[in-house]
């Protein structure tokens, strides 16, 4: 029976549209459309209430830092601006222990970098060491030469090796050379930071012009004025 009332033709309901006359208010509201607007409705008026309690309660006498370091500008609340939150001197103390840090890591860089120096063997096809002998005659440049191509045969050869050595030694110079950047970079922060701990001492102090330096150099060069010393 069940089979025979599907197979009955059946009217296909169709949702009701929003009337002509009120085209201009767009798509007509379903139910799901009011529930979800109602529950926000009712949240926001929940928020509304407990915020007017909290008010209600309120201590007029309470205190709070935010008072103190907040302004209201056009009804809200803003925090004033902290530009000159620390002292000069505490500055220059910060500044001193930012150097101190990078002074630290600058010196163990170059420790790293020494210990794998030391630790990596040139491996090349041609020795690093020359010599330079003297011959008398054609005779004995010959036997000279002979006895140089004797001994380099003897000399352990790069491709000799096997690969998985060779990989290590690439990855160990590619690593050389990376901590030898970190270190270029390092002590260039390095010297840019002593410079600005520097200038923020108290002194007279100028810039020189491109025409007063000896040795005129991309960096800024700046020049103290002697003072006396009480």
């Amino acid at each position: 029976m069940s089979s025979l009332r599907n197979a009955i033709p059946r009217r296909a309901h169709k949702e009701r549209a929003q009337p002509e006359s009120r085209k201009k208010f767009g798509l007509l509201e379903k139910h799901k459309d009011y529930v979800l607007r109602a529950k926000n409705f009712h949240k926001k008026e929940e928020t509304l209430k407990k915020l007017r309690e909290k008010a209600s309660f309120r201590n007029p006498d309470e205190f709070y830092f935010k008072m103190v370091h907040t302004k209201i500008v056009d009804g809200i609340h803003r925090p004033r601006s902290e530009a000159n939150k620390y002292t000069a001197e505490e500055l220059l103390v910060m500044e001193t222990q930012d150097i101190g840090y990078v002074l630290q890591k600058l010196q163990s860089e170059k420790k790293k970098v020494e210990r794998l120096s030391s630790a990596l063997h040139v491996l090349d096809e041609k020795p690093l060491n020359k010599h330079i002998y003297f011959a008398e005659d054609r005779e004995e440049a010959k036997e000279i030469k002979a006895r140089a191509a004797d001994q380099d045969k003897r000399l352990p050869r790069f491709k000799c090796i096997p690969d998985n050595i060779k990989r290590k030694t690439e990855v160990s110079y590619k690593e050389l050379n990376e901590r030898k950047e970190r270190v270029r970079k390092l002590e260039k922060l390095y010297s840019e930071m002593a410079l600005k701990k520097e200038l923020q001492k108290p002194g007279r102090v100028r810039k020189l012009k491109e025409e007063e330096m000896t040795s005129p150099t991309d960096k800024p060069v700046y020049k103290w004025r002697t003072e006396r010393k009480r």
